[in-house]
Protein backbone atom coordinates (compact mmCIF):
# COMPACT_ATOMS: atom_id res chain seq x y z
CA UNK A 1 0.00 0.00 0.00
CA UNK A 2 1.46 3.32 -1.12
CA UNK A 3 0.46 6.38 0.93
CA UNK A 4 0.18 10.04 -0.02
CA UNK A 5 -0.60 12.51 2.76
CA UNK A 6 -1.87 16.03 2.17
CA UNK A 7 -3.62 18.84 3.97
CA UNK A 8 -6.14 21.42 2.86
CA UNK A 9 -7.50 24.43 4.65
CA UNK A 10 -4.60 24.16 7.07
CA UNK A 11 -5.43 27.21 9.18
CA UNK A 12 -3.62 25.88 12.19
CA UNK A 13 -0.57 23.64 12.44
CA UNK A 14 0.00 20.64 10.20
CA UNK A 15 -0.84 17.07 11.20
CA UNK A 16 1.79 15.68 13.56
CA UNK A 17 3.96 12.77 12.37
CA UNK A 18 2.41 10.54 15.06
CA UNK A 19 -1.02 11.04 13.51
CA UNK A 20 0.30 10.20 10.05
CA UNK A 21 1.98 7.06 11.41
CA UNK A 22 -1.25 6.08 13.17
CA UNK A 23 -3.26 6.56 9.97
CA UNK A 24 -0.73 4.57 7.94
CA UNK A 25 -0.75 1.71 10.46
CA UNK A 26 -4.58 1.54 10.59
CA UNK A 27 -5.04 1.80 6.81
CA UNK A 28 -2.37 -0.83 6.11
CA UNK A 29 -4.76 -3.40 7.62
CA UNK A 30 -7.15 -2.81 4.70
CA UNK A 31 -4.46 -3.92 2.26
CA UNK A 32 -5.31 -7.56 3.00
CA UNK A 33 -8.51 -7.18 0.97
CA UNK A 34 -6.61 -6.47 -2.27
CA UNK A 35 -4.35 -8.62 -4.42
CA UNK A 36 -2.52 -5.79 -6.15
CA UNK A 37 -0.73 -2.68 -4.93
CA UNK A 38 -3.08 0.08 -3.79
CA UNK A 39 -2.58 3.84 -3.77
CA UNK A 40 -4.02 5.55 -0.72
CA UNK A 41 -4.49 9.31 -0.44
CA UNK A 42 -5.10 10.68 3.04
CA UNK A 43 -6.14 14.33 3.32
CA UNK A 44 -6.42 16.08 6.68
CA UNK A 45 -8.41 19.30 6.99
CA UNK A 46 -9.84 21.57 9.65
CA UNK A 47 -13.46 22.68 9.59
CA UNK A 48 -14.59 25.01 12.34
CA UNK A 49 -13.38 23.37 15.56
CA UNK A 50 -13.30 19.86 14.12
CA UNK A 51 -10.74 17.77 12.29
CA UNK A 52 -11.63 16.16 9.00
CA UNK A 53 -10.10 13.23 7.19
CA UNK A 54 -10.71 12.11 3.62
CA UNK A 55 -9.34 8.74 2.55
CA UNK A 56 -9.33 7.59 -1.07
CA UNK A 57 -8.04 4.13 -1.94
CA UNK A 58 -7.33 3.20 -5.53
CA UNK A 59 -7.02 -0.52 -6.21
CA UNK A 60 -6.47 -0.88 -9.93
CA UNK A 61 -9.50 0.78 -11.47
CA UNK A 62 -11.62 0.63 -8.29
CA UNK A 63 -11.96 3.61 -5.95
CA UNK A 64 -13.09 3.51 -2.32
CA UNK A 65 -13.68 6.73 -0.42
CA UNK A 66 -14.45 7.73 3.17
CA UNK A 67 -14.87 11.20 4.63
CA UNK A 68 -15.03 11.71 8.40
CA UNK A 69 -15.32 14.79 10.61
CA UNK A 70 -14.84 14.61 14.39
CA UNK A 71 -13.27 16.56 17.22
CA UNK A 72 -10.54 13.92 17.74
CA UNK A 73 -8.10 13.25 14.89
CA UNK A 74 -7.39 9.66 15.99
CA UNK A 75 -11.10 8.86 16.21
CA UNK A 76 -11.44 10.34 12.73
CA UNK A 77 -8.88 7.85 11.39
CA UNK A 78 -10.64 4.96 13.13
CA UNK A 79 -14.02 6.02 11.71
CA UNK A 80 -12.64 6.32 8.18
CA UNK A 81 -11.04 2.86 8.34
CA UNK A 82 -14.28 1.38 9.67
CA UNK A 83 -16.28 3.09 6.89
CA UNK A 84 -14.04 1.64 4.18
CA UNK A 85 -14.16 -1.82 5.76
CA UNK A 86 -17.99 -1.56 5.83
CA UNK A 87 -18.01 -0.65 2.12
CA UNK A 88 -15.81 -3.64 1.32
CA UNK A 89 -17.83 -6.08 3.43
CA UNK A 90 -21.17 -4.76 2.16
CA UNK A 91 -20.12 -5.25 -1.46
CA UNK A 92 -17.73 -8.19 -0.94
CA UNK A 93 -19.09 -10.56 -3.60
CA UNK A 94 -19.71 -7.78 -6.10
CA UNK A 95 -16.23 -6.37 -5.57
CA UNK A 96 -14.58 -9.77 -5.88
CA UNK A 97 -16.32 -10.33 -9.21
CA UNK A 98 -15.51 -6.81 -10.51
CA UNK A 99 -11.88 -6.95 -9.40
CA UNK A 100 -11.42 -10.33 -11.12
CA UNK A 101 -13.01 -9.12 -14.30
CA UNK A 102 -11.31 -5.73 -14.13
CA UNK A 103 -14.45 -4.14 -15.53
CA UNK A 104 -14.79 -1.13 -13.21
CA UNK A 105 -12.83 1.83 -14.53
CA UNK A 106 -12.73 5.47 -13.45
CA UNK A 107 -9.56 7.50 -13.88
CA UNK A 108 -9.96 11.17 -13.04
CA UNK A 109 -7.39 13.68 -14.18
CA UNK A 110 -6.40 16.86 -12.44
CA UNK A 111 -9.36 19.25 -12.41
CA UNK A 112 -9.30 22.31 -14.65
CA UNK A 113 -10.88 25.52 -13.38
CA UNK A 114 -12.65 27.68 -15.94
CA UNK A 115 -14.81 30.81 -15.92
CA UNK A 116 -17.20 31.39 -18.81
CA UNK A 117 -19.64 34.19 -19.55
CA UNK A 118 -22.33 34.26 -22.22
CA UNK A 119 -23.17 37.95 -22.28
CA UNK A 120 -23.20 41.02 -20.07
CA UNK A 121 -26.58 40.26 -18.50
CA UNK A 122 -26.19 36.65 -17.49
CA UNK A 123 -23.01 34.98 -16.27
CA UNK A 124 -22.56 31.25 -15.97
CA UNK A 125 -19.62 30.20 -13.86
CA UNK A 126 -18.11 26.77 -14.33
CA UNK A 127 -16.17 26.15 -11.13
CA UNK A 128 -14.68 22.77 -11.91
CA UNK A 129 -14.12 20.47 -14.86
CA UNK A 130 -13.30 16.79 -14.43
CA UNK A 131 -12.09 14.55 -17.19
CA UNK A 132 -12.05 10.78 -17.02
CA UNK A 133 -12.00 7.86 -19.39
CA UNK A 134 -15.21 5.89 -19.62
CA UNK A 135 -15.11 2.10 -19.88
CA UNK A 136 -18.14 -0.01 -20.84
CA UNK A 137 -19.90 -1.57 -17.86
CA UNK A 138 -23.31 -2.78 -16.86
CA UNK A 139 -25.72 -0.47 -15.02
CA UNK A 140 -25.28 -2.63 -11.90
CA UNK A 141 -21.50 -2.06 -12.00
CA UNK A 142 -22.06 1.67 -12.45
CA UNK A 143 -24.37 1.76 -9.41
CA UNK A 144 -21.75 -0.13 -7.39
CA UNK A 145 -19.02 2.32 -8.42
CA UNK A 146 -21.32 5.30 -7.72
CA UNK A 147 -22.07 3.98 -4.22
CA UNK A 148 -18.41 3.27 -3.48
CA UNK A 149 -17.49 6.83 -4.43
CA UNK A 150 -20.51 8.21 -2.54
CA UNK A 151 -21.69 10.14 -5.62
CA UNK A 152 -25.29 10.96 -6.46
CA UNK A 153 -24.77 10.07 -10.15
CA UNK A 154 -22.25 8.24 -12.34
CA UNK A 155 -21.52 8.50 -16.08
CA UNK A 156 -20.58 5.30 -17.96
CA UNK A 157 -20.78 3.51 -21.31
CA UNK A 158 -23.70 1.12 -21.06
CA UNK A 159 -22.61 -2.30 -22.32
CA UNK A 160 -26.28 -3.38 -22.36
CA UNK A 161 -27.02 -0.57 -24.86
CA UNK A 162 -24.06 -1.11 -27.24
CA UNK A 163 -21.75 1.37 -25.49
CA UNK A 164 -24.16 4.32 -25.37
CA UNK A 165 -23.14 6.93 -22.79
CA UNK A 166 -25.55 6.68 -19.86
CA UNK A 167 -25.98 8.12 -16.38
CA UNK A 168 -27.17 6.29 -13.26
CA UNK A 169 -28.45 8.36 -10.36
CA UNK A 170 -30.06 8.02 -6.94
CA UNK A 171 -33.72 9.01 -6.88
CA UNK A 172 -35.35 10.78 -3.92
CA UNK A 173 -37.08 7.56 -2.85
CA UNK A 174 -33.73 5.72 -2.65
CA UNK A 175 -34.14 3.73 -5.87
CA UNK A 176 -31.89 4.19 -8.88
CA UNK A 177 -32.61 5.76 -12.24
CA UNK A 178 -30.78 5.59 -15.54
CA UNK A 179 -30.60 8.10 -18.35
CA UNK A 180 -29.74 6.63 -21.77
CA UNK A 181 -28.90 8.69 -24.86
CA UNK A 182 -31.28 8.21 -27.76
Amino acid sequence: MKFTFSEKKAQHKSAPPELRDYAEKKLAKIDRFFRDETDTTVTFYAERSQIGLEVTIRAGSLFLKANELTSDAYACVDSAVAAIERQIRKNKTKLAKRLREGSVRFEPEAPTFTDASLDDEEEIRIARTKRFSIKPMSPEEAVLQMNLLNFSFFVFKNENEDGVVSVVYVRKDGTYGIIVDG
